[in-house]
């Protein structure tokens, strides 16, 4: 896609660094990191989010991510990492071409987690629990 930053690091017209790449894959440093070693995961053809990303090429994605989150624990002596990937934008996506964000962890680094909440009692989760299944296509 023309005017997708991604698809224009794929191209090779904006720069990157990158770190991993396949045929179908690229990884590359985030360029505002959350902590240092922090990589995206990307494919190179374009699809927006995760809903678009066929299997064959998730499957290839997550290898790069097992292959990317050891080198990062052995390279950078990381103790542990996080993936995520915001879909859509009310999730945090940015850019609307997918991609995974890979963060190496240290004990102490600062960061922590989403704060977590509760259901008020059972009734309340099945009921959310109910939503969700009614909605899965067959």
């Amino acid at each position: 896609m023309k005017d997708c930053i991604f698809c224009q690091i794929v191209q090779g017209t904006i720069p990157c660094a990158r770190i991993y790449e396949t045929e179908d894959v690229l990884a590359f440093l985030d360029i505002s990191p959350v902590i240092k070693g922090h990589t995206l995961v990307i494919p190179k053809t374009h699809v927006v989010n995760m809903l678009d990303l066929p299997g064959s090429l998730a499957g290839e994605m997550h290898l790069a991510m097992q292959k990317l989150g050891q080198a990062m624990m052995d390279g950078l002596k990381a103790g542990g990492f996080n993936l995520g990937m915001n879909n859509f934008k009310d999730a945090g996506q940015l850019v609307m071409h997918a991609h995974y964000h890979l963060i190496p962890r240290f004990a102490g680094d600062g960061l922590s987690l989403w704060a977590q909440g509760s259901y008020r009692d059972n009734d309340e989760m099945q009921k959310v629990a109910q939503e969700i299944k009614s909605a899965i296509p067959s």
